[in-house]
């Protein structure tokens, strides 16, 4: 609940950061006066920046069940499923949240963990998984989810996500009304080409941009949940040894909406400016230089 609180509060100060920008550069009054009303962009950029976030957010455990067709398997008393859901409800004890809902899917070594609340989220990893690690490998691996979960790290990505959209949305429609009016002088009441042209060419530019930022905050959550691994474990081997078994081998092509949540992922080249997740050789030697976990 404070997490949405902080989510709806972010809302109204990307509003308010953006309405004063347009003030202090003294754009309100041009573009007020050429027609645009500012405050209804406000609005609408909002909407559609974060408005789309949220409802991913909030579908995102139904839509993780449904793409995976995974098994919810809490209370279940198969001897693999029972200790599965037993180091989830010990990592989550030590993290000070409500156990998740756990499950199990069929696919390539991979794990994630989803939700829009931390005190109802869920937990899931791969039958491939299961099958190519040790024990200890495979509860560094919850361990690093439920440190996901604990972090509220997929509230703090749909805010960083709602604020990159707002942002696009709003500059690339100020910007295509300077261009309509200013620069082709367009003097109907109406948006012209140059408007519509300008924002959909911006909106792709400026979403490459913001892509680049929410990747880079996303593999930096991948560090703190590695540390929080280690953390939980009360030392950082095994979740080395178990990022080290995911270096050799190959995760898969998980659903688009959960690529993001995995374990693991195989970025390469400029696309790795893109990739939600850091190399495998930078998380195990970022989480072997750190001393708070000991080894």
């Amino acid at each position: 609940m404070k997490r949405m609180a902080l989510f709806l509060l972010t809302n109204l100060a990307v509003m308010l950061v953006l309405g004063v920008a347009v003030n202090v550069l003294g754009l309100n009054q041009f573009l007020t006066a050429n027609g645009l009303d500012l405050v209804g962009l406000l609005g609408f950029a909002a909407v559609m920046g974060f408005g789309g976030a949220v409802i991913s957010l909030l579908m995102s455990k139904p839509m993780a069940k449904w793409t995976t067709r995974l098994e919810i398997i809490n209370g279940s008393s198969h001897p693999t499923h029972a200790w599965i859901v037993s180091a989830v409800e010990r990592f989550s004890r030590a993290a000070g949240i409500q156990t998740p809902e756990v499950g199990i899917y069929e696919g390539p070594p991979n794990a994630f963990a989803t939700g829009a609340f931390k005190n109802s989220a869920l937990v899931a990893v791969s039958t491939g998984l299961l099958q190519s690690m040790t024990r200890e490998e495979v509860e560094a691996v919850i361990g690093h989810e439920v440190a996901h979960v604990a972090n509220g790290d997929m509230v703090t990505m749909t805010l960083i996500q709602g604020v990159m959209n707002t942002f696009v949305v709003f500059l690339s429609r100020v910007i295509g009304y300077f261009v309509d009016k200013v620069v082709l002088r367009n003097t109907s009441d109406r948006p012209g080409m140059g408007y519509y042209a300008t924002t959909v060419v911006l909106d792709l530019l400026l979403g490459v941009l913001a892509a680049l930022i929410v990747a880079w905050f996303s593999r930096q959550r991948e560090f703190r949940a590695d540390a929080g691994a280690a953390q939980l474990m009360g030392r950082k081997q095994p979740m080395m040894s178990a990022l080290a078994r995911l270096g050799g081998l190959d995760p898969g092509e998980m659903p688009k909406s959960l690529a993001a949540l995995g374990i693991s992922s195989r970025p390469s080249g400029v696309m790795a400016l893109f990739s939600s997740h850091p190399p495998i050789e930078e998380r195990i030697a970022r989480l072997n230089s750190a001393s708070a976990a000991g080894t």
